[in-house]
């Protein structure tokens, strides 16, 4: 199964126009800070902008409210399943 997480721009490097230089994004979330490749995104982003990243790769933009709809559903997510393996311990 293949996970892509929403990330927010906080920086981004090189130029659109050169093919030889990829454009490059430093992303966050949750104090996590990732550099992104460009290539394969919908459109160029913004600072500020979400992304869904995916091993590396920026895929596809989404506006704040999504982002922040589907960061909580995965922190949700992570949670149930410590809780489980908490279980499981014991």
């Amino acid at each position: 199964m293949c996970l892509a997480i929403p990330m927010r721009v906080i920086e981004i490097k090189g130029n659109s126009d050169d093919l030889l230089n990829p454009q490059i994004a430093t992303v966050e979330t949750d104090g996590i800070r990732r550099e992104i490749r460009l290539d394969l995104v919908d459109r160029i982003p913004e600072i500020g902008d979400y992304l869904i990243i995916h091993a590396g790769f920026a895929v596809n933009c989404l506006d704040a409210e999504n982002a922040e709809t589907n960061l909580q559903l995965l922190r949700e997510l992570a949670e149930g399943m410590e809780e489980s393996a908490e279980g499981d311990r014991t």
